[in-house]
């Protein structure tokens, strides 16, 4: 397509006699050559741009205030799903994207990083609060009730159930573990493993900024 924009564009200027035909004929060319440019991006994880997963968020956070992805004052919001318990997934992924937003450097605060809470019952708001910002004080975690939790994962598509502890009263939380972003206008754009590494990452929040 690209080269049919340029081959249109050289006739339109050096074959057109009449000025006016001609100068019509060339915004159009320019029209064209600027669509031709423009690339949809080529994520390192799975485009999710025509889905709608969780663009109906709505859960409270630490500080007991409702939070939508429209709330957000950054041009991408990273989402993922976790608990403080977690032995090990939880914890890497969450310095793999706090080595992220280290990569970002001055773009990083145009990055906000929410993780939801897959255990409300041990998570509380203060625990909850000082578990992500270890990572990085800029994290912020949302905790809803088991029916709001429920009502949101299924809006993601996410997986989470209360595993007991054989021999005791204790239990873990299964889960998927994946980063959703999201662009400026709340909309879903890529989903990334959990275990992705933060270059690639960074790479794929980039293209959104």
């Amino acid at each position: 397509m690209a080269s049919a924009c340029l081959t249109l564009f050289s006739l339109a200027v050096s074959r057109s006699p009449y000025s006016l035909i001609r100068l019509v004929l060339v915004t159009l060319c320019i029209g064209l050559l600027a669509a031709c440019s423009e690339q949809a991006p080529e994520f390192m994880g799975s485009d999710i741009s025509d889905t709608n997963f969780g663009t109906d968020l709505a859960l409270p956070d630490t500080e007991g205030t409702t939070r939508s992805l429209q709330d957000f004052d950054s041009d991408v919001t990273v989402v993922f799903f976790g608990f403080t318990q977690c032995p090990d997934i939880c914890p890497t992924a969450l310095a793999e994207m706090a080595h992220t937003l280290e990569l970002l450097e001055d773009d990083a605060d145009r990055v906000q990083v929410a993780m939801i809470t897959v255990d409300p019952e041990r998570d509380t708001p203060d625990l909850l609060s000082s578990y992500v910002q270890a990572f990085d004080d800029r994290f912020i975690a949302l905790r809803g009730s088991d029916s709001q939790l429920a009502d949101t994962a299924d809006s993601f598509k996410v997986h989470y159930e209360k595993v007991p502890d054989d021999g005791s009263d204790d239990y873990t939380m299964d889960h998927s573990a994946s980063f959703y972003v999201f662009d400026s206008k709340g909309q879903p754009r890529v989903l990334i493993p959990g275990d992705a590494p933060a270059d690639e990452i960074a790479s794929d929040i980039r293209q959104l900024l």
